[in-house]
């Protein structure tokens, strides 16, 4: 049938040859006009079924003397996030087992008849999966069904649904990447190995990336819920020292009930402190609405606004960086590509804070022997302190990154105590 057709461009293709299950066809309207002589359906009931139909594109003139023409194209460049269908669902419409691809949002993955979290389409070239079993985790499917309450609670304050939830994944992904350094944290790794058969064994980077979505779905739908929660707004307002301006406190209200409501009572502190993400973000730009104190409406005054380096990396995105590592192991360059921007950005303005406070040690001191100690000592101690964070969070990058973590240890001459002990015990795990 491709013969009927004038074709502008090649079909769109992965680095290594492999065709992409998310390609999309756009036609011309005499392109359209003769697929639905062919397949004898109205042209607009095929326009409500194919969310790319009517779709323009600079390769296709709409006038071409009547030549029916047509053009490849990325789904997601067309119409938005393609994912792979339920096998099962399709064969009982069509009576034949064929891979079958869809537009569908995260927020709608989950085949709850069969119990399936159906994956990216992009990624199809990295890895052979087309869906999770999530059949023993209820509470994916239950989070589907609850966010259709938090998108209707979404439009009542204003705001696009899409939006909202595009925000709580920036926030909860960006927790993802952080758990390793949680000993706290149980919920994650038991759905993550659910979703691996039982036992993600020494997979685990690949699980952690395939898994990721799935397994972290009902976090997502429960932050989005809370970030449109008038009274978690007022919380923020009220860390922030409402009408007299302070800093962000450790130990605020706001991110307390932000862990209670996901579940976890003792991660508001680790959010708390976790500078430079998308919550922050959100929380300043709650307080700068409630202050007045924003500039002209645009990007930095809206709330549900992610910015790109606090996007999270895409599922093909994080396996092709895995799949590089793998093959040239060592390579600085594929660290930089393994490591998020956001947290490398934070690794140097640590570094640049505790060289910024030394510098300050070369200056003239004035004052008594005691004044001018105590003022010696302060500034040493928040340097030693920035300079522990700094490296903390480049063990945690490391690790990440794949690199061994009985040799982050060993680099690091790590003292014995809860750092060491984490890393230990993600090493269990993926021994395990």
């Amino acid at each position: 049938m491709r013969s009927c057709w004038h074709w502008r461009n090649h079909q769109p293709k992965h680095e290594g040859g492999a065709c992409r299950a998310d390609a999309e066809v756009l036609l011309n309207a005499a392109g359209r006009h003769l697929l639905a002589g062919l397949c004898g359906v109205e042209e607009g009931v095929l326009a409500r079924a194919l969310p790319s139909w009517g779709q323009e594109d600079a390769k296709l003139p709409a006038e071409e003397g009547g030549v029916p023409a047509a053009a490849w194209r990325i789904g997601s460049t067309v119409a938005g996030p393609v994912a792979f269908g339920c096998r099962l669902c399709a064969a009982g419409r069509t009576g034949t087992a064929v891979q079958v691809v869809r537009y569908a949002p995260r927020w709608e993955r989950v085949c709850v008849r069969h119990g399936r979290w159906l994956l990216d389409a992009d990624a199809d070239a990295d890895q052979p999966l087309d869906h999770l079993n999530v059949r023993h985790i209820p509470e994916v499917a239950a989070a589907q069904r609850r966010w259709t309450g938090v998108a209707r609670q979404a439009v009542r304050a204003g705001a696009e649904p899409g939006r909202v939830f595009a925000l709580a994944y920036a926030v909860v992904a960006r927790w993802w990447d952080q758990a390793y350094g949680w000993e706290r944290e149980t919920i994650w790794p038991r759905r993550l190995h659910l979703v691996a058969g039982g036992d993600a064994g020494g997979e685990l980077e690949r699980w952690r990336i395939v898994g990721r979505d799935a397994v972290v779905f009902p976090e997502v739908v429960a932050v989005a819920d809370a970030l449109l929660d008038p009274g978690m707004a007022e919380l923020v307002w009220v860390d922030s020292g409402a009408g007299r301006p302070r800093a962000l406190p450790a130990d605020g209200m706001f991110c307390r009930r932000l862990g209670e409501r996901v579940g976890r009572a003792w991660l508001g502190p680790l959010v708390a402190t976790d500078h430079g993400g998308p919550l922050i973000a959100w929380m300043g730009a709650v307080i700068r609405k409630r202050r007045g104190a924003g500039g002209p409406p645009g990007y930095a005054d809206d709330p549900w606004w992610v910015r790109r380096e606090h996007q999270p990396v895409t599922m093909a995105g994080r396996l092709r960086v895995l799949g590089k590592e793998k093959r040239a192991p060592g390579s600085g360059r594929m660290w930089r590509a393994a490591v998020p921007p956001e947290q490398r950005a934070q690794i140097s303005s640590l570094v640049d804070g505790a060289q910024e406070q030394l510098i300050q040690l070369r200056g003239a001191q004035t004052g008594s022997s005691a004044d001018v100690s105590q003022h010696l000592l302060r500034i040493l101690s928040h340097s030693a302190d920035l300079i522990e964070k700094a490296l903390q969070h480049t063990v945690v990058a490391a690790v990440n990154a794949g690199v061994p973590p009985q040799d982050v240890v060993r680099w690091a001459k790590l003292p014995p105590g809860p750092l060491a002990d984490a890393l230990k015990a993600y090493q269990d795990a993926g021994d395990g």
